[in-house]
């Protein structure tokens, strides 16, 4: 996919950031939209079809919480890669931008050339979804990573981007143990600076969505994802 082709929504109530973060994503080639509120920002995903919204919190009419849970709720953007901006860090803030699906949390002030660096960071999962085709199938549990979407005895469950790539992780290799520092290069990479939480909030909405039986902590070390059978 060309840097033409990809089209970025950017959500601020902020003017100086509208024009600052468009202006540079703009000079890279992207296509930029923007909206300066919760709910303009939600209308906008529905007519553009973003690949990557970058969403503040703190906004008058519509937060950033309640847009991104809107946004994650309409079908056709279930893939959007959303990350918020935010100068909000505390770390409730950012628990419940996990909770409400956001794969990411940038934290302003930030230069533009590390912002810049950050989006494609985030953009390179695209190469991803667009070369993996997959399907594996674990016990009763089917992931198809061309939808990044897992079923389970034949349910549909919709994870968001993250919480379905630390899933794939876990599951490329049931009943192995990965650390966490192994977890956040593999699901994060190396240029994301997440807080120390973000795992354990991840595992937590899984455990909720596809049964808390098939993900084991091991103290100190990470998780590992078992199999039903194999606990009994």
């Amino acid at each position: 996919m060309n840097t033409s082709d990809i089209k970025i929504l950017l959500v601020d109530d902020e003017p100086d950031i509208l024009e600052i973060v468009g202006y540079n994503l703009r000079s890279e080639g992207y296509q930029v939209f923007t909206a300066n509120n919760g709910a303009e920002g939600v209308k906008e995903a529905k007519k553009v079809h973003p690949h990557l919204i970058l969403l503040d919190i703190m906004m008058p009419e519509m937060d950033g919480i309640e847009a991104c849970e809107k946004i994650r709720g309409v079908k056709q953007l279930e893939n959007v890669i959303i990350s918020f901006l935010t100068a909000r860090g505390e770390d409730y803030s950012q628990v419940a931008g996990f909770d409400a699906g956001a794969d990411d949390y940038i934290t302003k002030p930030i230069k533009p050339k590390v912002l810049v660096s950050k989006v494609k960071s985030l953009l390179r999962r695209l190469k991803t979804e667009e070369t993996v085709e997959a399907t594996t199938n674990i016990g009763d549990i089917t992931i198809n990573r061309d939808e990044y979407v897992v079923f389970k005895a034949g349910e549909r469950i919709v994870l968001p981007r993250k919480e379905f790539e630390l899933f794939s992780l876990l599951t490329s290799k049931p009943g192995k143990v990965f650390k966490r520092e192994t977890i956040l290069d593999s699901v994060w990479g190396n240029e994301v600076v997440v807080g120390g939480r973000t795992i354990d909030v991840h595992i937590r909405k899984l455990r909720e969505k596809l049964g808390d039986h098939h993900f084991k902590t091991v103290k100190g070390v990470g998780y590992k994802f078992v199999l039903e059978q194999a606990e009994k």
